[in-house]
């Protein structure tokens, strides 16, 4: 009787420890453990993250750190980091918040447009994705790459063509750029390359004179009567004397593109450098900055006409003036003249 005592009692303290046990187990993986007000939360796990920085990152939204981390090694999550974007929602419990950081890696959106240089690109990308500013431009600039692919220094900034895109956070440099060439190539489909060809240019000469168009108008119902006159001039073989192509020649020289310049004056003009279209015919080596897709589209698409020169309209802010001869073009260009000296615009 004592013996059955005995056994009773060690068969109840086990059953009353496994139990506890249990239960530990059961509100370490099934308790709700965040502690945000918001309706989510975002943690970014870096591709060399360990868990111990898993655990600062979740540390400030977790009611229960500990519980998680017995959970997350049960789980086998501690040793088996994935790098990534990863989505919290408020009341979520131990195990579903490992299955989120496990599985869960959210696309982001990366959008850029209008970059002057890839410095410029490099640097807006790197607030969107986990690669860094210095691994971006580096990879941006490699010889082996742009050679491989039929660019060069001048006219590797053609391949980025700006838009918003769909990118896991943890992207590398390469992957991202290896991207991009998978949409420049998918952008220059047939119509486009018919529609370079039929205009004596290829995607990256394109690409060239819309980042000059782009610079001469914002106003995108302008600018294909903009391209018009360019083409124009380069099929007579004129001077393209395009000012942005100027003011980005005197920045590349002065090795500083936050250089404002308001107005240029006739002594920048004989600047000699291939991106002085006032002394050198043809286009530039390469796109004087990022055009939008409109810019492209408007030179592929430029209006028809005989226009040879174009000068600021001042009654009609953002849009041009457009003449046929020089004579008329210079009556413009007098009008222009003396409204930005009424201004005292000097540079």
């Amino acid at each position: 009787m004592y013996i059955k005592r005995i056994l009773l009692a060690i068969v109840i303290g086990g059953l009353l420890i496994g139990g506890v046990f249990a239960y530990m187990v059961y509100s370490a993986f099934f308790t709700p453990n965040t502690k945000f007000n918001n309706e989510e939360a975002f943690v970014y796990v870096t591709s060399n993250a360990s868990f111990a920085d898993v655990k600062v990152q979740l540390e400030p939204l977790l009611e229960n750190l500990d519980t998680f981390e017995s959970a997350a090694d049960r789980k086998g999550y501690s040793a088996n980091i994935k790098g990534g974007k990863y989505r919290i929602k408020k009341g979520m419990n131990n195990n579903e918040i490992i299955n989120s950081l496990r599985s869960g890696n959210i696309p982001v959106k990366v959008a850029f447009n209008n970059q002057e240089t890839l410095q410029d690109l490099a640097g807006r990308i790197s607030v969107q994705i986990e690669a860094d500013s210095i691994s971006l431009l580096k990879t941006f600039q490699d010889d082996t790459f742009l050679a491989s692919n039929g660019f060069n220094d001048e006219t590797a900034l053609v391949i980025y063509i700006p838009n918003s895109y769909e990118f896991f956070w943890n992207t590398t440099a390469e992957a991202f750029r290896a991207r991009m060439l998978k949409e420049y190539n998918r952008f220059w489909n047939d119509e486009r390359k018919e529609k370079a060809s039929r205009l004596g240019m290829n995607p990256k000469e394109v690409v060239t004179l819309a980042s000059i168009v782009h610079k001469e108008s914002a106003k995108v119902d302008e600018r294909p009567r903009v391209a018009g006159v360019y083409l124009n001039r380069l099929k007579k073989g004129m001077l393209l004397q395009a000012d942005p192509t100027v003011i980005y020649a005197l920045k590349r020289k002065a090795n500083d593109f936050d250089m404002v310049i308001k107005r240029v004056l006739y002594e920048d003009l004989e600047l000699d450098s291939p991106y002085n279209t006032y002394k050198y015919v043809g286009l530039p080596p390469g796109p004087i900055a990022m055009p939008d897709i409109s810019a492209i589209d408007a030179v592929l698409n430029r209006e028809k006409h005989d226009y040879y020169y174009f000068v600021a309209n001042v009654e009609k802010f953002g849009y041009h003036m457009f003449a046929k001869s020089l004579a008329q073009h210079n009556r413009n260009k007098a009008q222009y003249i003396r409204w930005i000296n009424s201004k005292k615009i000097n540079r």
